[in-house]
């Protein structure tokens, strides 16, 4: 035994005189290679010199398990690297941040004209343009946000800010950060250590968090951290590393080796983001998430918690030393929240950092890891200054915080009108509303006021300021770096849509062969002038093709734009690093397919055989191709949203297609218009393919004409340019406009913001009305902000709700138990798993649940995130429609059926999806009248609705729109309890909520909470799942059912008095801490139950549940619940739905009908733009339409009519496109909650289009027909307007359909493409009927394009025997050219009303059939 002993010192001696002597010849290295090289210590004890640009995942892992070794191991951590920089007397930079007399102020409509009707956006532009030119005053009412605020943060110290709702948190914080909106109007002056914001660069000298979670759906969380590490550089680390180095050497100190190393790793450019971002992973708990994408709606990805954490470590990875973060704990359970804010509180405390965080609900614990605290209501602050001394403030004032309230929760109440009265205790005076101004007022006068006060009154001293502490450099890393990063993220998110490329090749592949089948060689001859026309039809048509195969960039780049603009405001890297990579590794996509199409189709078509043409047509197409690719980048950047894009885009495309050459020629332009010719990039693109193919050998052919050969006397008769040189013109020109428009997207994306993007609530007089009365206490008001709102009803109704609320919300109703046993949810193997060496096929996410939720008892379902909280529920609630299912579902004893449980349950889910477009009431209206049963009338309907807007606090928002989430409408609390109110009114027996308080602060959390309880109380069943209650909001929970990370139940019981129960149960555990006093149960219980404690004291939760007492009665009473009742029966519902067929669609079209008359940026656009393109094809075709000498005469006006049936038609189905999809995921929402059936809904969208599409082709055909000059004849025109409507109308429903068969709108834009290249093709425009190969021929019967086109061309000229030069009439060319007969007209029409019912008819199925929502 001694003998071993003896020999393990000596080991230890010789590997302590090892690494000394690995140590001292480190120490002889040059700083420079010092900084790049550590002594590394494995896990075996073995030391070895590395170089820490190699440093592989393995031994980064070991590092920070070794540094970081336990849940408090981060402390522990940072003071080791705050005590190796004490040692050697190397100061950290500090930030002190000062605000002084801050004023902001909006503008904003107020009530019904903030509603964005057609007519109101009509108004507001033009009372815009009136008072720009200050001839009418503007009539927007000015919203005070911050109200003279002024304050100090300090470094070192955390800062907690608090208020409730629309109190202006969020905008003292983006003021504090550089970030504050330019559109807002802002006073006063923000410092940090006495530098104004001019001085430096606030965005990198400290990093705004906010509060919407915006990242790529496509990357790892691994992957967006690292990336947002190597934009964010190591701001001045790296010097600050140097000088501790050479301290270090001058005072021979040997620092800790895993010390050493992390912080050589975390300073190294180009480096240091994997050890830096592995670190943040670890102390944010995304480790099990690392290598998962982030997911959105429609893609599986991390829960709504981990997206927070992602959101919080995308700004830690950074070198910043101040911290703005803007309600962090949306979304967390308290237990994370704690840790997480614990971390923060540490890097703050021991490197000195500033830290200023808005938090909704912060437990009892975490308020108290906080110093100091800013409390602002209605825009002024209350309180600033340490913790403290907050409370005898408030009592100071006669306000007294009750035992077991928090004391945050507390604060965001005492200073509401609503709520104050309960807290005062001053017996000796009665109470009176305490305004905001007396609070202000008050706290000048109270000693920490006073302390303030005097601290700004004397300048900060700017000698105190560490040079480093300020960040003068724009970027973080050097512009290479930059580029790098951009360029390796665009890769990765290439790869990850591989299959998307992949069926864009296939289009391409499959357009080729059509196209090379349809002029093929064969049929294709070099004898007389129509040939040479057919050929020139193939050539147009090759750059069309390549021209469109950009348009997919549309949706590609308006989807990434969120993310741009938020990355590009935090500084994280300049517009052209983004702009770039884009363009470079889409050179490669554009080059393959412009080989495949010329592979297939050049010899095939039978082009010029000689290789030098045919690799020059390659060339001209390979750079239209990136010229297009760049012409859509640009349009997309400008528009920036998908509707304006794609009504931009056919904008465009019809004014460089009509230019181009081809459809109209150019001696028939008009003068004034010739500059629309030579600014269109496809003339140069078709002059050059032309002079490059008719200038060949093969079409050196006599003529006989004055021309020398055929090919001349094609280019002649289409007044193309014959110079040979004007390929390499056009060659030349291609590349200036590749560079013009990336130039343009490039300026559009460092220039312009995001579009529509505004915070401002929709605003009514009376909510202006209480805010005034809140700040100042004035109850009378002068008609200042005028009466209330007429749309008020719930003001109108109020003694009906008071006497109906006496009932206790008591519609009729059924009270049902849920009871399920050995539930089990598992799914496929993520990839990215299997990667890492799991050789299962299935992972496991719930394991042998059992419960029962109970009617009059509230459940809590609880556990940290990724525990399976929202999976559970899902289940439940029937939503679940991939994996694999198991365990058994009993409703009040009788197996669960979907089809009736959806009618008696109501599911509040996570993500609030609504309608936008609709406001607050009619969003319950519409809720309430498809979900009630229809022997509710009406009247008591409204009264009803009235009853459930009052409880849940609604009755102020009731004009307010709902607005698009994170752009404009409602705020985060405000939209959640939208949410809770739209399944409220429906009246369910059980309801589900899914973080019914997560974004809510702590009033509105209570306001849901009691509205929760008053429900339960009324006999109905209610589970709620629930992260970071506070005290007196968990302990109003019954049960609680607490599932540990894996879907492990390991409590499900009573909670007991005071949580009595519970706190029993798990303290009679060994070894389990007992909970202190005042501590909030919630958060003790998630802290004992983790996995770290698990393996601390050698037991597992579920395994001790499931041998406990608790557990067999739960199981006795589940079977009881299983059995059906004597004398019971099962739910049976005469039909699937509350609300027959007919009312649904009525419903529906409702509201539709309230939809499209807001949606101004799709119906006035389309409007605007059918109006505009109406007039563009008018005055370029005018007067065009009488002329009939020659067949070059109606060959333009068929152009014409094609470019407008082809064009006017692709815009109408762009635009339908992304209204339809981003209607698809509350149509989902709404379907599984049983509002009605897929048929009637998409019937009523099938019927809203009808008098919108109607008017524009009114307006459309009346411009364009005058204009062009076609026959005045009321046959003729009315003929004109059926098949332009009819027309319109199919395009339309063709969108919707494409949509609603695709999972994406990616997808969609691809099938589009596909079709319309075949529509195209098939139309008789390019290539006649009767010169299309017969294998071909039956397509062009079926091309809905085609018969518009007959119908155009043959109602106009069909019977028209005007001679023409050529001997014969109109009649007959329009006959013998392209087969159009006039007598034909009715078999047209028959068809074109086929087409319409057609796509309508697979759009209704697709609805009903298809589900792309995986969940």
């Amino acid at each position: 035994m001694e003998l071993g002993q003896l020999r393990t010192v000596d080991n230890v001696e010789e590997n302590d005189d090892e690494e000394a002597l690995k140590w001292a010849a480190l120490e002889r290295l040059p700083t420079y290679d010092r900084a790049r090289k550590g002594i590394f210590n494995g896990d075996a004890g073995e030391s070895k010199e590395v170089d820490l640009r190699k440093l592989g995942f393995q031994e980064r892992e070991e590092l920070l398990n070794r540094v970081i070794r336990h849940a408090d191991g981060n402390e522990e951590f940072l003071r080791k690297l705050k005590n190796r920089m004490d040692r050697v007397s190397l100061d950290l930079p500090t930030i002190e941040v000062r605000f002084e007399n801050l004023n902001v102020e909006a503008e904003a409509y107020v009530g019904s004209r903030a509603l964005p009707t057609i007519l109101n956006s009509f108004f507001n532009q033009i009372e815009g343009l009136l008072n720009f030119l200050h001839i009418l005053p503007s009539k927007m009412r000015k919203i005070s946000v911050l109200h003279n605020t002024s304050g100090i943060i300090k470094p070192g110290r955390m800062t907690l800010l608090l208020g409730p709702p629309s109190s202006g948190k969020t905008t003292l914080l983006l003021a504090l950060s550089g970030k504050l909106d330019s559109e807002l109007k802002f006073s006063g002056k923000v410092t940090y250590n006495g530098y104004e914001m001019h001085e430096f660069v606030p965005q990198r000298t400290s990093a705004y968090i906010s509060q919407e979670d915006v990242h790529i759906s496509e990357l790892t969380v691994r992957e967006t951290l690292t990336f947002a590490a190597r934009c964010q550089g190591v701001g001045t680390n790296y010097d600050a590393l140097m000088e501790l180095l050479r301290r270090e050497k001058e005072a021979n100190v040997k620092p800790d080796s895993d010390i050493d190393i992390y912080m050589k790793a975390a300073v190294l450019t180009g480096h240091k983001e994997d050890i830096v971002t592995d670190y943040i992973l670890k102390i944010l708990g995304l480790q099990v998430c690392a290598d998962t994408i982030v997911g959105d709606v429609m893609r599986r990805g991390i829960s709504g918690g981990q997206k927070k954490r992602v959101t919080i470590g995308e700004m830690l990875v950074g070198p910043s030393m101040a911290f703005f973060m803007d309600n962090i704990s949306t979304g967390l359970d308290s237990s994370t929240t704690f840790q997480i804010i614990n971390s923060i509180k540490q890097s703050i405390h021991i490197l000195n950092k500033t830290a200023l965080i808005s938090l909704l609900q912060p437990a009892p614990e975490t308020y108290d890891l906080f110093d100091d605290i800013i409390l602002i209501s209605e825009g002024q602050i209350v309180y600033q200054g340490p913790c403290e001394y907050v409370l005898e403030f408030f009592e100071s004032m006669g306000f007294r915080c009750p035992e077991r309230k928090g004391i945050a929760d507390y604060l965001q109440e005492v200073t509401l009108r609503k709520d104050q009265k309960q807290y005062w205790a001053n017996e000796a005076k009665p109470y009176s509303y305490v305004s905001i101004n007396e609070f202000t007022e008050a706290f000048k006068a109270f000693h920490v006021g006073r302390a303030i006060q005097c601290e700004l009154a004397t300048p900060f001293n700017k000698a105190r300021s560490h040079p480093a502490a300020l960040t003068k450099s724009k970027y973080g890393t050097s512009k290479k770096e930059l580029l790098k990063a951009c360029l390796s993220r665009e890769f990765i998110l290439m790869k990850r849509n591989s299959s998307l490329y992949a069926f864009k090749l296939l289009q391409f592949v499959f357009t080729a062969i059509i196209v090379a089948t349809t002029f093929t060689r064969s049929n294709m001859h070099h004898k007389e002038l129509i040939d040479g026309t057919i050929y020139l039809g193939a050539l147009y048509f090759g750059l069309t093709v390549t021209l469109f195969s950009g348009f997919f960039e549309l949706s590609m780049t308006i989807g990434k734009l969120p993310v741009f603009y938020k990355q590009r405001d935090l500084l994280f890297y300049p517009s052209w690093a983004y702009s770039l990579p884009t363009p470079m590794l889409g050179i490669i996509l554009s080059i393959l397919e412009v080989t495949l199409w010329i592979a297939i189709t050049y010899y095939a078509i039978g082009f010029d055989p000689d290789l030098k043409r045919m690799s020059k047509q390659y060339l001209i197409l390979a750079m239209n191709g990136q010229m297009s690719y760049g012409f859509f980048r640009c349009i997309a950047a400008l528009s920036r949203n998908v509707v304006v894009a794609n009504t931009s885009a056919q904008v465009a495309l019809i004014w460089v297609l009509i230019f181009s050459g081809f459809v109209l020629a150019r001696e028939n332009i008009t003068k004034w218009l010739s500059w629309g010719y030579w600014t269109s990039p496809l003339m140069y693109v078709q002059n050059a393919l032309s002079v490059n193919e008719f200038l060949g050998e093969k079409w050196k052919v006599s003529t006989g004409s004055t021309a020398p050969s055929l090919g001349m006397s094609v280019l002649k008769s289409r007044c193309l340019f014959t110079n040979p040189d004007w390929y390499w013109i056009g060659f030349g020109a291609l590349i200036c406009f590749i560079f013009l428009f990336h130039g343009i997207y490039n300026m559009a994306l460092a220039y312009l913001n995001e579009y529509g993007k505004s915070r401002a609530v929709f605003l009514s007089e009376e909510a202006l009305k209480e805010k005034h009365i809140n700040r100042t206490g004035e109850e009378n008001r002068t008609s200042e902000y005028g009466a209330r709102s007429n749309g008020n009803k719930a003001s109108r109704k109020a003694g009906d709700v008071g006497k109906y609320q006496e009932k206790g919300m008591l519609l009729p109703f059924t009270p049902l138990t849920i009871a399920f046993e050995n539930i089990r949810y598992s799914v496929d193997m993520p990839q990215a798993m299997k990667a890492q060496g799991v050789d299962v096929n299935r992972l496991v996410l719930l394991k042998g649940l059992n419960g029962t939720f109970r009617p009059g008892v509230l459940t809590a379902l609880m556990g940290v995130s990724g525990a399976g909280k929202t999976t559970l529920l899902d289940m439940l609630s029937g939503r679940k429609n991939i994996g694999y299912i198991e365990g058994n579902i009993a409703v009040s004893g009788y197996p669960k059926k979907q089809e009736t449980f959806a009618r008696v349950s109501g599911y509040c889910e996570q993500n609030d999806i609504h309608s936008p477009l609709v406001t607050v009431y009619e969003s319950l209206l519409y809720s309430a009248w498809l979900r009630l049963p229809a022997e509710i009338n009406p009247e008591t309907r409204e009264i009803f609705i009235q009853e459930v807007m009052e409880l849940i606090e609604l009755t102020p928002l009731g004009e307010a729109l709902v607005g698009y989430p994170n752009v404009n409408g409602l705020s985060i609390e405000q939209r959640k309890r939208l949410t809770i109110a739209v399944e409220l009114v429906a009246n369910p027996s059980i309801i589900f909520m899914d973080e019914p308080t997560s974004g809510l602060d702590a009033r509105a959390a209570s306001i849901v909470m009691r509205a929760v309880r008053k429900i339960v109380d009324a006999g109905r069943t209610v589970v709620c799942t629930i992260h970071q209650p506070s005290i007196d909001i968990f302990e109003s929970f019954d049960e609680l059912f607490l599932l540990k990370r894996g879907g492990e139940e390991i409590y499900v019981g009573p909670l007991g008095h005071q949580s009595g129960h519970m706190i029993k149960y798990f303290e009679e555990i060994n070894g389990v801490d007992r909970i202190k006093d005042g501590y909030n149960p919630a958060t003790w219980v998630l802290e004992v139950t983790t996995d770290a404690q698990e393996e601390f004291l050698g037991v597992k939760f579920a395994e001790i549940y499931k041998k406990s007492d608790l557990f067999q009665r739960n199981k006795a009473l589940i079977k009881e619940l299983s059995t059906p009742p004597p004398n019971s029966q099962d739910l049976n519902f005469p039909s699937k739905y509350p609300r027959s067929f007919l009312t649904q669609f009525k419903a529906c079209l409702w509201r539709y009908y309230k939809s499209y008359w807001r949606n101004t940026a799709y119906n006035s656009l389309r409007f605007l733009a059918s109006t505009m393109e109406a007039f563009m094809l008018g005055i370029t075709f005018w007067g065009l339409g009488s002329n009939r000498r020659t067949g070059l005469d109606i060959f333009n006006v068929l152009g014409s009519l094609h470019t407008a049936v082809m064009f006017l038609g692709t815009q109408n189905a762009s635009i339908a496109r992304p209204v339809v999809i981003m209607d698809r995921a509350v149509f989902y929402r709404e379907r599984a909650a049983g509002f009605y059936s897929a048929l009637p809904c998409a019937i009523a969208q099938i019927a809203i289009e009808i008098p919108y599409t109607l008017t524009q082709a009114i307006i459309y055909g009346i411009i364009v027909y005058t204009m062009m000059g076609l026959e005045l004849k009321a046959a003729k025109f009315f003929l004109y307007l059926l098949f332009q409507i009819l027309s319109l109308l199919y395009f339309t429903y063709y969108g919707m359909m494409i949509i609603a068969v695709s999972p994406n709108q990616e997808i969609a834009s691809l099938l589009s493409a596909l079709f319309y290249t075949l529509w195209n093709i098939f139309s008789g425009f390019i290539i006649p009927r009767k010169r299309i190969p017969v294998w071909w021929r039956w397509y062009a019967w079926v091309c809905p394009v085609a018969w518009s086109l007959y119908g155009f061309a043959a109602s106009q000229y069909g019977d028209v025997q005007t001679k023409m030069e050529s001997g014969e009439t109109v009649a007959e060319y329009m006959r013998n050219y392209f087969g159009y007969r006039h007598d034909f007209l009715g078999v047209v029409c028959m068809v074109l009303i086929g087409f319409n019912v057609l796509f309508a008819s697979v759009f209704a199925f697709s609805m009903k059939a298809l589900n792309f929502q995986k969940r």
